[in-house]
């Protein structure tokens, strides 16, 4: 049988609660009797059980990341991984644990609550998919330390951290604006798709910003899947008047896009530019390879376990910012006509 906090308090000729409040780093206990104790732990080799430990101190040192976790999720959302990695590489660092559960929209309140409650975790990260009033309330009344991944679509007291899409949407019509392409259409997800219309946004406001024009049929509302990239691309290129460049709002779309310009006749990037949003999963893997507006989801991910530690730390702390700056991959689906 292993050594326990008895035998060491026996050693030490003081108590068990004693042997506890020298674990716990109490200072009230004297300088003298804290180094004997921690020479006898030494002596016997003894290690305090982290998990009562922390039960002690009401922490378990664990954050639970809660998300919606469907079949092929994986290959859906595949930034959401990404995301988590980040968030574990920070948490780590800090000798904390990550706990993923997959819940409902209408569970996460009851569950938070319930887990909260019973001291099973000091924090929540919380994907955007699962946001509701009643969450939001449910997190505001009973003052539980919180950190949403993506910005709340409605008036809300939370906090959380996002990309700024619409920044992203500038950068990317910018660049394509420098290199010397003059009509730039482009194909999105549906409009309730937040992240789409947030750089369809960006897009538009950079246009304006340099009085380019852009026709109501250049712009293509669609499901974020690939099938529908190639049904929105096919329908931009039939106009009689064909964009210089298509700006793609994700990968998926970007990979149907690239077959129907492909399957057309046309030649990416001597006919038509493309560009589109994330450096993962499809933009090293076609041919000609994607030049992308690049957005470190991984990054995200860390930064949020920074920022849920502040608040775990500090409850009072309430975070509502953009995170992580996008930037450019120039590849072989752009030129740079003004060169």
């Amino acid at each position: 049988m292993g050594v326990t906090i008895k035998d060491v308090a026996r050693e030490a000729g003081v108590s068990i609660a004693t042997v506890s409040k020298v674990i716990n780093g109490s200072y009230s206990i004297s300088k003298e009797t804290i180094a004997r104790v921690n020479d006898v732990m030494k002596k016997l080799d003894y290690h305090p059980n982290t998990r009562a430990r922390n039960l002690a101190q009401k922490s378990n040192r664990t954050i639970v990341f809660v998300t919606s976790l469907e079949k092929n999720v994986g290959f859906t959302n595949p930034h959401m991984f990404e995301m988590m990695c980040g968030l574990e590489n920070y948490l780590s660092k800090k000798d904390y644990s990550l706990v993923l559960r997959s819940l409902t929209t209408d569970e996460a309140p009851d569950y938070i609550k319930e887990t909260f409650d019973v001291k099973k975790a000091d924090g929540f990260i919380i994907h955007a998919s699962l946001l509701s009033e009643k969450l939001d309330e449910t997190i505001s009344k009973n003052e539980i330390p919180h950190l949403v991944l993506g910005m709340p679509n409605f008036e809300s007291h939370m906090s959380w951290i996002d990309v700024n899409n619409k920044h992203a949407g500038e950068i990317a019509a910018k660049y394509l604006l420098a290199c010397g392409y003059c009509s730039l259409a482009f194909i999105g997800g549906r409009p309730e798709d937040k992240i789409s219309m947030n750089r369809l946004e960006g897009v538009l406001s950079m246009l304006k910003e340099h009085d380019v024009v852009q026709p109501q049929n250049y712009i293509k509302y669609g499901e974020s899947a690939t099938n529908s990239g190639f049904e929105l691309t096919s329908e931009i290129i039939e106009l009689d008047h064909r964009p210089e460049a298509i700006i793609c709002a994700n990968n998926y779309l970007a990979y149907g896009c690239v077959r129907a310009i492909k399957e057309s006749g046309l030649t990416i990037p001597k006919d038509i530019g493309v560009l589109t949003f994330d450096d993962f999963p499809f933009s090293k893997l076609l041919a000609p390879q994607l030049s992308v507006v690049n957005i470190d989801v991984y990054d995200l991910g860390y930064e949020a376990g920074k920022n849920i530690l502040k608040i775990v730390r500090n409850p009072n702390v309430h975070i509502q910012s953009y995170i992580t700056n996008p930037n450019i991959i120039q590849r072989e689906s752009t030129v740079n006509n003004m060169r």
